[in-house]
């Protein structure tokens, strides 16, 4: 065996060990059923070869039964989750031979997500540009060549659409999301290019923004409503379309949304109460004697200044560390000759998680 090859092997029983807690732990929160690793549970510094490949067997035979909506749900509310981890997860995924839609939605994720923990928490939407997500990145990807091109170019009229989205039921009905989600479909194998995967970070980044602002905004605005119908005298009002009865407590629909705003301080929301969030304002609005158009006229949550804007990125700040032994990773996942396999069979993944937990959830149930 050459320098380089044990080097390699190193590198990869490094980053197995690393993945192998949260791997474990991914286990016992969904009930995957698979056998321990056993040298992995060892700890074992200097496995034989054998050892190394029955890890990277193990790992991706958990990659193959974790699915998209568990691997969010985990990474947004664990406190396991660091950036060097999410680091050597990304890697991980960049470095199969042949990936599958899964594996994409899972390094999209990751790398929105690793972006978010470097960047600033005050960071304006006109900042985040290109450059500054590619410079954020760098760590992970390697070094990108900054022209876009043409066909990535659609991503920002999918922006700009959903900037001007006024309410949640708007974003999640009126085509937006599935836009996105069809130019990542499409790309195929030239997902994985390094200013691909940036313009997507950026743009998953961007949407993602836009959902809460407008998520928070229609749960102040049922708030608002609750309070409104309070004043006026009303007690009960007809909320079947929103999952309740025809004769609802104001009072109780005041204690289900307190709980809802609790749960949707986290960035993952399970997908039953974000319907619910929706159909419940139409409903208020409904009994408020306001139109579709009043709504539609709205004006925006404040914060966001425009997507586009001319203002020069900040410096990365803080910028993420490589973790160990990742060179050779990122320069791999940079090189344009290391295109990998990539099977384009389409799923059917929202680009937001908004149909996951329990599809039955019980209002009364406090989950």
């Amino acid at each position: 065996m050459t320098p380089a090859d044990r080097n390699q092997l190193a590198a990869e029983w490094n980053a197995a060990r690393i993945l192998y807690p949260t791997y474990s732990a991914l286990a016992r929160e969904f009930v995957i059923d698979l056998t321990p690793c056993n040298d992995l549970e060892a700890g074992i510094d200097q496995p034989p070869r054998e050892s190394v490949e029955q890890a990277s067997q193990w790992l991706n035979e958990m990659d193959e039964r974790i699915q998209i909506h568990q691997l969010r749900q985990f990474v947004q509310t664990t406190n396991l989750i660091t950036p060097p981890l999410l680091q050597t997860l990304l890697l991980h995924h960049l470095h199969k031979d042949e990936k599958s839609p899964s594996d994409r939605d899972k390094i999209d994720f990751l790398l929105v997500q690793l972006f978010s923990l470097a960047a600033p928490s005050r960071l304006e939407d006109a900042a985040v540009t290109m450059e500054y997500v590619a410079q954020t990145l760098e760590p992970a990807l390697g070094p990108v060549d900054l022209p876009i091109p043409v066909w990535l170019s659609p991503l920002e009229n999918v922006l700009e659409s959903a900037h001007k989205a006024r309410t949640l039921n708007e974003l999640l009905h009126g085509g937006i999301l599935e836009q996105g989600r069809k130019i990542k479909v499409q790309s195929g194998e030239n997902y994985f290019q390094p200013i691909a995967m940036v313009a997507f970070a950026r743009f998953s980044f961007l949407m993602r923004r836009f959902f809460f602002r407008l998520m928070h905004q229609d749960l102040n605005a049922i708030f608002d409503g609750l309070r409104e119908l309070e004043q006026k005298g009303v007690t009960h009002i007809d909320c079947r379309r929103a999952q309740f009865s025809a004769e609802e407590p104001v009072m109780r629909l005041r204690m289900i949304c307190q709980s809802w705003k609790v749960m949707f301080q986290a960035e993952y929301s399970s997908g039953q109460p974000l319907r619910m969030l929706v159909d419940l304002r139409a409903a208020i609005d409904d009994a408020l004697g306001r139109s579709p158009a009043v709504n539609a006229a709205a004006k925006p949550a404040p914060a966001s200044k425009a997507v586009a804007a001319s203002k020069p990125a900040p410096k990365a700040a803080p910028p993420l560390k490589p973790v160990p032994a990742s060179k050779a990773m990122a320069a791999k996942a940079a090189a344009p000759s290391s295109a990998p396999k990539f099977n384009v069979a389409q799923d059917e993944t929202p680009e937001f998680e908004i149909s996951v937990g329990n599809p039955e959830w019980n209002p009364d149930s406090g989950n």
